[in-house]
Parts: structure tokens; C-alpha cells; sequence
């Protein structure tokens, strides 16, 4: 796993080292040397700097630059410097690089790469009038942009900004940053490295999975074994309104491409017959309804529940007056893994969250940021704009798993943060979350309900959705294609070696 950080952990971790004796001066130069390493620059080189440390790094870096024999110029946008900056601004002077306070959007026909060093990771809000016009210059240059710790204009703690600049590398340093792969830096930041300088950073960093460590949640399977070993799960959902009979299906062979032994589908019996030509290893439990939705029937719903590990609820369940008591059974009376998604969300956005508090099972919600609006009372706004410490501070309060969507998703249970950066453009399609829904139902057949084994279910989707997308494209994909290729991206995790990535 890659550690991650928040800004204000690597400003704590930035200034504690500058406290125990490395000058401030050393860790830019540091900095500078990282990212003079991590590209092949044939010069000339427009530096495009602001006023901050992040310019300072643009200075120092133009100095090394000059001293490999590389042709450079530095591009001011204010006339101010950090204290520390100032300090190689002051020496690119003596040595005489070309050094130019704009007056005007600058002319980049005749460089031939761009070190972005305008915004550091401290930056907040958007960047707007003479700031947005160079960046938007830079991103009309064609050519290649070398992104100095952030894109400038991105936050470093969402991966919001608009505009913001279009880097073909970008060299975080100390430690990425959680907005390096969150939302809009999914689609500005064209490869992401990480140069250490030497800061230990200070508390509990996030994770970032890689594929050796979802190996675990895959161990070698005996022989001697059967369905049971496995797990027998359970999938509460559909109505007659949303009857989605292959998308059910999808869910059902999801979970068990994922690995678990025996996946029970329970659906209102009056959609059952639409239901049971889709399906061929799942089983199918008709439960009691009325007018197209499943009714609160203790009996029934304990039947279906007894001997299964995990049971993922809600999803094309629509609206029903007894969906408030069906939840309230399972999350009081199963001692299991308890998934919630899509229309169980959205029930319990109506209920007393304390009794979220006093579960039997482990609980595990997989919204997205609207259903987590809805749940949590902050606006997608406010979510989005920190993703992590939203996600992260609602597990704590009412303790448990929380599985936030986005380009890149946040898992926490309050205490361990996971990221996982995989899928694609593809998966932005209809059955999406139905289909992650099912492979994590399938993975806590058998693991343990714990945020990493969450974290790996998707990772395993995002993969699987990759491979889906290499095998067509991103346009014309549909669910179906990430559950057949589910059973290929665990090839490829089971058989990952770290020397052959």
C-alpha cells in the first residue's frame, strides 16, 4: 500500500521536520532534485511560477536545470516570494537565468516543456482572472507539462478545480496527496510519481491499495473443500417497478464470481417469474409482497436470512411503507455482514441512524455522494469538497464501514482510511453499483467484514471494469461486460508478482 496524506498532515509533517533541524531551504532543494530527476528535459523550459513555496521549487529547480546545461526561463506571475523561494529567486538572479514578471499571457511556442509551479497543494478556491488565462494558456500549448507536487488550481485535499492545469507528469513530493486521486484529477494528472524528501509524516497516513495487497482477500483454495467453505449469502431486492431482472441476475453472478459459494437472490414474488429465466447458478427466494413490493413478514425474512454470511439489501427496491421494518429486522437480528445500497439507503435517510449504533452485523453503506447527502445531512458540495474527512467522520459517529463512490473510492470504518483508484470512464453506466454491490456480498462470503476487505471488493471492480473497457470501449460498455471479467482481473491479482507489475 501507498501512504496518502491530507495537506494539513503534510504541512504538520513539513514544518515537525523543519523543527528538528532540516532547513527549509535543503527540503525545497530536495524537492527540486526530485523533480529535475523524474523527467527527461531537453529544454527550453518555461518555469511558470506564483508566489509561494511551490514557486520556490520552480526557482531552485531552474538553477539545476542551468547547471546540467539545460536552457530555462522563469515566468513570474506577482512580484512576491515565500521567504524560502526568495532565496533561489535571489540566486537564479546572480547566475543570470532569464527571469520575466508577466504582464501578459505568455507565448510558450518556443519552449518545449512547462514546469507548472504556480499553486501548491495549500492552494483553496478557483483560480480566476490573469491566474485561469496562463493556465489556460499552458493547456493550449501542446506542449508537455510538468506538474510541480499538484496541478495548479487543484485542491489538494478533493482533486476539485477548474481550471486547472493539464500536467503529462506530475511529481508530488514528500507524499502524494489524497486529491492527486480524487475527481477532477483523474482526468488533469496524465502520470503521477512521488519524490521523497525526507519528511516523516506525522500520524496515521491513508492507504492507497495495490494489487499485492488484495491478494490476500484471494488465498489458494484446498480441494477438499465445498460451497459452504465458502459462504452462503443473500440478496434482498427488486420491485415490480424496478423488476430489473438482469440486473438482478448480474448481482447474483457477481457475487459469485467474486467467491463466495451460494448466493440466495430474494425478490417480492410477483416479479420472481420475470426474474427466474436470467438466472442459472443463483437461487431464487419468492418473499411475500403487495403491490410489487416486499412486505415485513418476520418469518419469511428469517428463513431467508438463516445460515448466510453476508446479505447485500436494496437494490431496485423502490419506495415501500415496510421497507423502514425490514431494515430495522436485519440490522438488529443478523449477526452476518450487512451490505446497504442504493434503495436501503435511501430508506434509511428516513429513520433513526442510531440504531446504526446497535447492530447485530457489521455494517457496510455504499453510497454515492448524493445518497450520502441524504444519509449524512452535508451537501454534495461540502462531501465532495472533502471527501475523506466527510466519509471518515460519519464510520466514526455511528461505527461503521463506509464505501464512498467516485473516480476514486474512499473506504473507512472510522479509524483506517483505504483509497482505491481503479476503473474506468466505462463503468459509468447503469448496473454499475449493482455490480459492486455483488462482488462485495460475494468477498464477505468468506472475509472478514473488515474496511480492507471492503477496499479490495473494489479494487476487484475497478479492475474488472477495466479490463472490460480494454476488451472494447468506454462508449458501448455495459455492466454485464465488468461481471464477465471479473474471474480475469482475479487472474490477474492472484498471479501478481511486485518485480512483474
Amino acid at each position: 500500500m501507498k501512504d496518502v496524506v491530507s495537506v494539513a498532515q503534510m504541512r504538520e509533517s513539513d514544518e515537525q521536520a523543519i523543527r528538528s533541524g532540516t532547513p527549509a531551504e535543503e527540503l525545497m532543494m530536495r524537492a527540486a532534485r526530485g523533480v529535475f530527476s523524474a523527467y527527461p528535459w531537453r529544454g527550453r523550459v518555461a518555469i511558470v511560477c506564483g508566489s509561494g513555496n511551490n514557486a520556490g521549487d520552480g526557482y531552485a529547480l531552474a538553477l539545476l536545470l542551468r547547471g546540467a546545461g539545460i536552457s530555462c526561463r522563469v515566468l513570474r506571475l506577482v512580484d512576491a516570494a515565500s521567504s524560502t523561494g526568495l532565496v533561489y529567486l535571489e540566486k537564479c538572479r546572480e547566475v543570470g537565468i532569464p527571469i520575466e514578471l508577466l504582464s501578459a499571457v505568455p507565448d510558450f511556442s518556443g519552449d518545449a516543456e512547462i514546469a507548472d509551479c504556480i499553486f501548491g497543494t495549500g492552494f483553496r478556491g478557483r483560480a480566476d482572472g490573469f491566474c485561469a488565462r496562463v493556465i489556460e494558456a499552458i493547456n493550449r500549448s501542446g506542449l508537455p507539462v510538468i506538474s510541480v507536487d499538484i496541478n495548479s488550481g487543484m485542491n489538494g485535499d478533493s482533486g476539485l478545480g477548474d481550471p486547472t492545469v493539464r500536467s503529462t507528469l506530475t511529481v508530488s513530493v514528500g507524499t502524494p496527496k489524497v486529491g492527486h486521486y480524487l475527481a477532477d484529477a483523474k482526468d488533469r494528472v496524465g502520470k503521477l510519481c512521488n519524490v521523497d524528501i525526507g519528511i516523516p509524516i506525522v500520524g496515521k497516513p491513508y492507504r492507497l491499495l495495490e494489487m499485492a495487497d488484495v491478494k490476500a482477500v484471494f488465498p489458494h483454495r484446498l480441494r477438499n473443500s465445498h460451497k459452504g467453505t465458502y459462504g452462503y449469502v443473500g440478496i434482498l431486492g427488486g420491485s415490480v417497478r424496478y423488476a430489473g431482472a438482469a440486473k438482478l441476475a448480474n448481482l447474483g453472478a457477481s457475487a459469485l464470481r467474486a467467491g463466495c459459494g451460494v448466493v440466495s437472490l430474494g425478490v417480492p414474488a410477483s416479479v420472481a417469474s420475470s426474474v427466474s429465466p436470467y438466472l442459472l447458478e443463483s437461487t431464487l427466494a419468492p418473499l411475500p409482497d403487495r403491490n410489487g413490493c416486499m412486505t415485513y413478514d418476520p418469518a419469511s425474512l428469517d428463513d431467508f436470512l438463516a445460515g448466510k454470511r453476508a446479505v447485500a439489501v436494496g437494490m431496485g427496491w423502490g419506495n415501500s411503507a415496510d421497507y423502514p421494518a425490514i431494515l430495522t429486522h436485519i440490522l438488529k437480528r443478523f449477526g452476518g455482514s450487512i451490505l446497504l445500497d442504493a434503495d436501503a439507503l435511501n430508506t434509511l435517510a428516513g429513520m433513526d441512524l442510531n440504531l446504526l449504533r446497535s447492530t447485530s452485523g457489521r455494517v457496510i453503506l455504499t453510497p454515492h455522494p448524493k445518497e450520502f447527502e441524504r444519509i449524512s445531512g452535508h451537501s454534495v458540495a461540502e462531501i465532495l469538497s472533502d471527501p475523506v474527512r466527510t466519509a471518515r467522520s460519519f464510520a466514526s459517529e455511528y461505527g461503521v464501514t463506509l464505501l464512498l463512490k467516485g473516480a476514486t473510492t474512499v473506504v473507512t470504518d472510522g479509524e483506517e482510511v483505504y483509497l482505491s483508484d481503479r476503473g474506468c470512464a466505462g463503468m459509468a453506466t447503469a448496473g454499475s453499483g449493482d455490480v459492486l454491490s455483488g462482488i462485495l456480498v460475494g468477498l464477505l462470503g468468506s472475509q472478514s467484514p473488515t474496511a480492507f476487505t471492503t477496499a479490495c471488493g473494489a479494487y476487484l471492480a475497478g479492475l474488472a471494469g477495466e479490463l472490460a473497457e480494454a476488451e472494447g470501449n468506454a462508449v458501448g460498455m455495459i455492466a454485464s461486460d465488468t461481471v464477465r471479467t471479473i474471474p480475469l482481473a482475479i487472474s490477474k491479482i492472484m498471479t501478481y508478482r511486485p518485480e512483474n507489475p
